[in-house]
């Protein structure tokens, strides 16, 4: 039999949910173990800033198109997962803290990780036209419509 208790403390820089799963041999002896890692987690960000720092955080730019040519398909496809991460995070951010009437920080990132969204998809239509066979090409861009 496995325990699992979530225990909800607050908003953003301290966790959120934590888990301690119990076995039947382990509640025997009393002993408790914690995981480290809640998956529910990812979907909000851990207080990056130190307090004492005057300095607000400055985040990257968007992906140019340039640099993503370079890339090869395993590669977009790794940094679309990553930005899609990125994108579900702030969007959970914005809501959770507009539900509660609170000002969303940075706004601005959510603009650059939709504009490298994009930017991955037209590259990879580019590399779908360019393909010679047909069936392949349109095979492509199903697959991209679909991100």
């Amino acid at each position: 039999m496995q325990v699992i208790m979530f225990l909800t403390r607050g908003v953003f820089g301290r966790r959120l949910f934590s888990t301690a799963a119990r076995s039947e041999s382990s509640a025997a002896a009393g002993t408790v173990r914690t995981t480290a890692h809640n998956p529910l987690e990812e979907f909000f960000e851990a207080d990056r800033r130190n307090p004492e720092e005057e300095k607000p955080l400055v985040y990257g730019r968007s992906w140019k198109a340039s640099e993503l040519r370079l890339k090869s398909w395993d590669d977009l496809q790794k940094l679309w997962y990553v930005l899609l991460k990125e994108k579900n995070m702030l969007m959970t951010q914005r809501q959770m803290l507009h539900a509660q009437n609170l000002r969303f920080p940075n706004p601005e990132r959510l603009p650059k990780v939709r504009k490298s969204m994009c930017r991955i998809k037209h590259v990879l239509t580019e590399r779908a036209i360019e393909d010679p066979d047909p069936r392949r090409t349109a095979e492509m861009k199903g697959m991209i419509n679909a991100l």
